[in-house]
């Protein structure tokens, strides 16, 4: 918006932006080309990831050039700061917004710097706060109704040189615990999960140094939500919300910086339009969820029923499946897929549901569909193959 020749004022909560964060940092060499990542900002590049089943069997997925870049979070955020100031942005550090009131001439903004209290008259107001934020219910609108608890530490690695992702319900029940290296000799470990992720952590933790893979598990977390479903409405007279505070994260993997990015843009040139046409209002400001559901619509509801299917399936089932797709080729056909990208997993998800091998791995997997048939609502449009199994 600075750069569109706005006076924009960012009021952010914490007091410096090169703490830690409870994020991994993985995104996909589309999202580094698309938002001219630098390299200063990336500790390394990964061509794929060791992949262990509940039973600890390893299934290596790999492509010949790298895929993945592995982001310096607290520097990525540092970096959006700084071109956000050099194209005259002002910013307030240390700084809670405590209200939100639109009203038919301005939004105004109640805000805590420190002891001082402030009040910021604009013409819109973005709300990027991340997840759980409690201006929510202040402006009228519905919170995430289906999230999942995140926790990370910083560990010292030995010898491990590739991303490691681990499944089973002693890991993390229902989602999945990652080994990620970053700085020579650093890694971040951490997992998702719905209920006690600190003591899920701490078992995880133990079990990596018991296979000397880290030196110590006696090391300080970070904690983050993650949300699994977009609002209902991401609009309201004078106001957008965006990113992870909207909702705007891929279900499967939790990952939310590319998409945030993306709906960022959108969100900017709704607002242009708006602000040029001096029409600030709900209706007129609709045109941003619409524009972003275009963008992201079906990879976030194909994702999610994937997603639903996933949390259904056993310990037993997952290594059925991860057995069928090694032996059956399908990890081979995915590495070699043209067009297949880290980002965009509705083509993979469709990719692996049609193959008569992941309907007999989830026979007994009670599906997230209505009785009678009918889907289950935000289900892909297509799934006749996965009903008839």
């Amino acid at each position: 918006m600075a750069g569109l020749g706005y006076h924009a004022i960012v009021l952010e909560r914490k007091g410096k932006l090169s703490g830690p964060v409870c994020c991994t940092g993985i995104v996909s060499r589309e999202c580094v080309e698309a938002f001219s990542i630098p390299d200063a900002v990336i500790h390394r590049w990964a061509n794929g990831a060791c992949v262990f089943s509940p039973s600890s069997e390893p299934i290596y997925v790999r492509r010949e050039t790298p895929q993945v870049a592995i982001l310096n979070r607290p520097a990525f955020n540092r970096l959006w700061a700084t071109r956000a100031q050099a194209a005259g942005a002002e910013f307030f550090f240390d700084c809670e917004v405590r209200g939100i009131k639109p009203g038919k001439k301005a939004v105004a903004i109640d805000a805590i710097q420190g002891e001082e209290y402030r009040t910021v008259m604009a013409r819109a107001a973005v709300l990027a706060g991340g997840f759980g934020s409690r201006l929510m219910d202040s402006i009228g609108l519905k919170g995430a109704d289906d999230f999942v608890m995140g926790a990370q530490a910083e560990v010292e690695v030995k010898n491990v040189d590739e991303v490691e992702v681990y499944f089973g319900s002693k890991i993390a029940p229902a989602f999945f615990g990652w080994l990620v290296p970053t700085a020579p000799g650093k890694a971040l470990a951490g997992l998702l999960s719905r209920r006690h992720p600190p003591a899920y952590l701490r078992s995880l933790l133990a079990r990596l140094k018991a296979e000397g893979k880290i030196a110590t598990d006696s090391v300080p977390f970070t904690y983050g939500g993650v949300p699994l479903r977009t609002l209902p409405k991401t609009y309201a007279d004078r106001l957008l919300v965006v990113g992870t505070a909207a909702g705007q994260v891929k279900p499967l993997t939790g990952g939310g910086i590319y998409f945030g990015l993306l709906c960022a843009e959108i969100a900017a040139n709704t607002l242009h339009r708006c602000l040029t046409a001096d029409d600030l209002s709900a209706d007129k400001l609709q045109a941003y969820q619409r524009n972003w559901k275009r963008r992201l619509g079906r990879e976030l509801r194909t994702g999610y029923w994937a997603r639903r299917i996933y949390e259904r399936m056993s310990d037993r089932q997952l290594d059925r499946l991860f057995e069928f797709m090694e032996s059956s080729g399908l990890i081979a056909e995915l590495e070699e897929a043209k067009g297949l990208s880290f980002d965009w997993h509705a083509d993979v998800v469709t990719r692996i549901f049609n193959q008569r091998l992941f309907v007999n791995a989830i026979r007994s997997t009670r599906l997230p569909f209505r009785s009678g048939g009918r889907p289950w609502k935000g289900g892909p449009a297509k799934r006749d193959s996965v009903q008839k199994g």
